[in-house]
């Protein structure tokens, strides 16, 4: 027996010093997306992913089959502080009435990957509907998931297992994308795409609630990363800067096939709030659609992921003079400066650095693949030969040191 408990630690050590010595990425795919001109057409499996992040190029370890959704912010995967185990959000589900139209979804899983070769699901359960956005705590005591059908729900974690306390509900018509953790786990921040704002929760304890204070950054926020120092959350806004007499915001990103604003596309904005005032002290125009913001390791860097009216059918006479956007910023000293950009593929998603912030990698749902950028502090290079390619479309991305 004592022979055995020695084998057996020996291999969970070496497991272990495995998936530290590795950074790991993880994937939500979503194969129900369907689109003009896809080829195979029709639907297939939502995947998950873990990606090898510490070798070059970067390596897609394995692949399962998961709930996931890219109708949302890229913010609906998130991976424990130790890179054991990641929580996925599912917003949407074939309709059972009509299973080649969506219905909302409120499905939560959490899969195992302190073995990224062999990931496995664990656990289901259920946030709210439209499970959207999700964060834990930097110590991975609790999880929020914000619904945009209008709530936040509240689990406590234990042993890699989701546990369901609370439902903290917002205003009728918030439309809560996205929601995160301050870096002190003392506050939470809920960004809400319909009410133009971004409210804060207090947390005390497994106790979150409402402070009734919130953010205005501009016109339909749609998610949020804060710094590695806490300082700072840089927001995105798909409809820019507020103005008097607001219209609705463009829908290219999120809802394809709704109707378009009329008119040139409207630039949506990056907004920097210091968080020790929750006042924005900065902010930037970045182009149509901002999709998401992801904050380097270093602290250094913000990367924009702009969908910039790339969301077109590939059989569009369009598709061709159309490109996405990657834009990175400087974050320093409560200023957002411009520093790189990049053409990208379509209708891109969700964005990650590496561990030492020279690699980004970024998700292109018309494409189905994620592509791999080099910065070296000044520009933005891609590298095409290492495109990983999916079935489905890659929608979500996380890392265990992005918030």
């Amino acid at each position: 027996m004592k022979t055995y408990g020695v084998v057996t630690a020996a291999v969970t050590w070496f497991a272990l010093a495995a998936c530290a010595s590795a950074q790991i990425a993880v994937s939500a795919n979503d194969g129900k997306q369907m689109r003009p001109g896809d080829d195979p057409p029709g639907m297939r499996p939502d995947t998950f992913a873990t990606i090898d992040l510490s070798v070059s190029p970067p390596k897609i370890l394995a692949k399962i089959n998961v709930p996931a959704s890219m109708i949302g912010p890229p913010n609906s995967v998130a991976v424990s502080p130790d890179s054991s185990y990641a929580i996925v959000t599912c917003a949407q589900k074939p309709d059972p009435s009509n299973p080649e139209k969506l219905a909302l979804a409120d499905t939560v899983s959490v899969v195992d990957i302190a073995n990224p070769d062999k990931p496995h699901v664990t656990q289901t359960v259920a946030a709210g509907d439209g499970a959207s956005g999700v964060s834990m705590d930097a110590k991975a005591n609790m999880a929020l998931v914000a619904n945009t059908s209008g709530s936040v729900s509240v689990f406590t974690i234990a042993h890699k297992k989701l546990t369901k306390i609370d439902t903290i509900q917002l205003e009728p018509d918030s439309g809560p994308t996205d929601v995160v953790f301050a870096r002190d786990g003392k506050h939470a921040y809920v960004v809400e795409r319909g009410g133009n704002r971004i409210d804060i929760l207090n947390v005390d304890g497994k106790k979150v609630t409402n402070s009734g204070q919130s953010i205005v950054t501009g016109r339909s926020p749609y998610g949020m990363s804060i710094t590695p120092d806490g300082k700072y959350g840089v927001s995105t806004n798909l409809g820019g800067a507020m103005e008097e007499h607001p219209e609705p915001a463009p829908a290219e990103a999120t809802t394809p096939g709704a109707r378009r604003r009329r008119g040139p596309p409207r630039a949506g904005t990056i907004t920097l709030v210091d968080l020790a005032t929750d006042q924005v002290v900065d902010s930037a125009e970045v182009g149509p659609t901002p999709e998401h913001v992801d904050l380097s390791p270093n602290g250094k860097y913000a990367e924009v992921t702009v969908a910039n009216n790339s969301a077109v059918p590939v059989d569009s006479p369009r598709f061709n003079s159309v490109h996405g956007l990657m834009l990175v910023y400087g974050v320093n000293d409560g200023k957002l400066t411009k520093i790189a950009s990049a053409d990208t593929g379509h209708w891109c998603q969700g964005a990650v650095w590496n561990s030492d912030s020279t690699e980004i990698l970024l998700q292109c749902a018309t494409e189905r693949d994620i592509e791999v950028y080099r910065f070296d502090g000044t520009t933005l290079s891609p590298d095409p030969s290492a495109t990983l390619k999916f079935d489905a479309r890659p929608g979500a991305i996380a890392t265990s040191t992005n918030q």
